[in-house]
C-alpha cells in the first residue's frame, strides 16, 4: 500500500521544510485506444461537445501514470513531491505515452 504523500507542481510546501532530496521519480504508461472505443468516439464527435468516452481513457491513463509515480516515490522513501508534472507523446498513431514525474523530497512540518 502506498502511504499519503503531500505532492505539490511548486518548488517548495508551505509550512514544511526540506530535510532531503531523493531525486527525480516517475511513472509512465503506453495506452492504445481500442477499435469500439474509437467507434463510440467517432459517433461522438458527430454531435460535438465532450468526448466522454476519450476524456475516461486520458483520466484512467493519467490516474495510472499518476499511481506509478507516487509507487516510485514511495519506494525512494519520500514523502513528498515537488515540481509534479505530466507529460505525454504520441508513440505511433493512436498510442500515447504519458509520464508522471517530480522531484521525491522528505519533509518535516515548520
Amino acid at each position: 500500500m502506498i502511504e499519503q504523500q503531500l505532492i505539490t507542481t511548486s518548488n517548495l510546501l508551505e509550512g514544511y521544510r526540506i530535510t532531503k532530496h531523493l531525486g527525480i521519480v516517475r511513472g509512465i504508461t503506453v495506452r492504445s485506444r481500442s477499435l469500439l472505443g474509437n467507434i463510440a468516439g467517432g459517433f461522438q464527435t458527430l454531435f460535438g461537445g465532450k468526448i466522454s468516452i476519450y476524456v475516461e481513457l486520458c483520466e484512467k491513463t493519467r490516474e495510472e501514470a499518476f499511481q506509478l509515480m507516487l509507487q516510485h516515490a514511495n519506494e525512494r522513501g519520500a514523502n513528498a513531491i515537488i515540481n509534479m508534472r505530466y507529460d505525454a507523446n504520441e508513440v505511433m498513431n493512436g498510442v500515447t505515452e504519458v509520464l508522471a514525474y517530480g522531484t521525491a523530497v522528505v519533509v518535516e512540518k515548520i
